[in-house]
C-alpha cells in the first residue's frame, strides 16, 4: 500500500463501495460529463443502458456525508429527471439515517426516487452486511403507497387468465424493495403482520367523512355497480 493511500483512506472506501456495487449488479463507467458536483465514480445498472449513476463516498465520519448530498442538491436544479439519480454510500445505519434526513431537508425528494443511500461498513469492522438503507416515512404516506401498490395487484390479477389472488406480502415486499421503505420503524411494529394490521387499522379510518364508508380512500372499484361494486382491499 502506498503512503498516498493509507487505511481507511477515501480511495480505499469507494473501492470497497465499487466492489459492493459490482455484486448488486451496477458496472463502473467512465466519467459523464452531467452537473452533479465530484462524484467518487459513476455506474451503470446492469442490462439497462444509459442509466448511469453518480456515486459519491465521502469520508468515515457520520456527518460526512452531508457536503456531497448539499453540492449534488444544488446542481440538480434545473436539471431533467437524469440528474435526480445518485447513489450516496455511508459507513453506519446512523449514517444513512442521517443521509435520507438530509435528503429530505435539502432536495425534498419524494419516496418513489431513483436516489439510493448504500451502507458499506468500514473494512475490519464487524457492523453486518453492505445494505441498502431502507428509510422511515410517516404512516398516511405509506398507507398512501400501499393503497396504489395494491389497486395495481388487483388490476394484474383482474386481468389474468382464471382466478387470481392478491398476495399482501407481495405488496410488503414492494414496500420495501421498490420503494425503499422501513415499515417496522416507520409504523412502530415488529413484524410483517403487526404491519398489515396497523396498515388496515389506519385504512379503516382514513376516509374524507368520518363515518361515511363510501367516502374512503382507499376502496376499490372493482365494477361499476352492484353491492360488491366497491371493496376496501384491507378486508380482501
Amino acid at each position: 500500500m502506498s503512503e498516498r493511500e493509507p487505511a481507511g483512506s477515501a480511495t480505499d472506501r469507494a473501492r470497497d463501495a465499487e466492489t459492493v456495487l459490482r455484486k448488486l449488479g451496477y458496472a463502473r463507467v467512465p466519467a459523464q460529463r452531467r452537473a452533479e458536483v465530484d462524484p467518487s465514480f459513476w455506474v451503470q445498472e446492469s442490462g439497462v443502458p444509459r442509466r448511469t449513476f453518480p456515486v459519491f463516498v465521502p469520508d468515515e465520519g457520520e456527518r460526512a456525508v452531508a457536503g456531497p448530498i448539499d453540492r449534488w442538491a444544488s446542481a440538480l436544479r434545473g436539471e431533467g429527471a437524469t440528474a435526480r439519480r445518485a447513489i450516496f454510500v455511508v459507513p453506519t445505519d446512523a449514517a444513512g439515517d442521517a443521509a435520507w434526513a438530509r435528503l429530505r431537508e435539502v432536495a425534498g425528494l419524494p419516496i418513489d426516487t431513483e436516489v439510493s443511500v448504500l451502507v458499506v461498513p468500514p473494512a475490519g469492522r464487524s457492523d453486518g452486511a453492505p445494505h441498502f438503507s431502507l428509510r422511515v416515512a410517516d404512516p398516511r404516506e405509506i398507507l398512501r403507497i400501499a393503497t396504489g401498490v395494491v389497486v395495481g395487484l388487483f388490476r394484474r390479477a383482474q386481468a389474468s387468465e382464471g382466478s387470481s389472488q392478491v398476495d399482501f406480502e407481495e405488496m410488503l415486499a414492494l414496500l420495501k424493495g421498490r420503494f425503499g421503505l422501513d415499515l417496522p420503524r416507520s409504523l412502530g411494529v415488529r413484524t410483517d403482520e403487526d404491519a398489515l394490521f396497523l396498515l388496515y387499522q389506519l385504512a379503516q379510518r382514513d376516509a374524507y367523512a368520518p363515518g361515511d364508508p363510501g367516502a374512503n380512500l382507499h376502496l376499490l372499484v372493482l365494477k361499476p355497480t352492484g353491492p360488491a361494486a366497491r371493496l376496501p382491499w384491507f378486508a380482501a
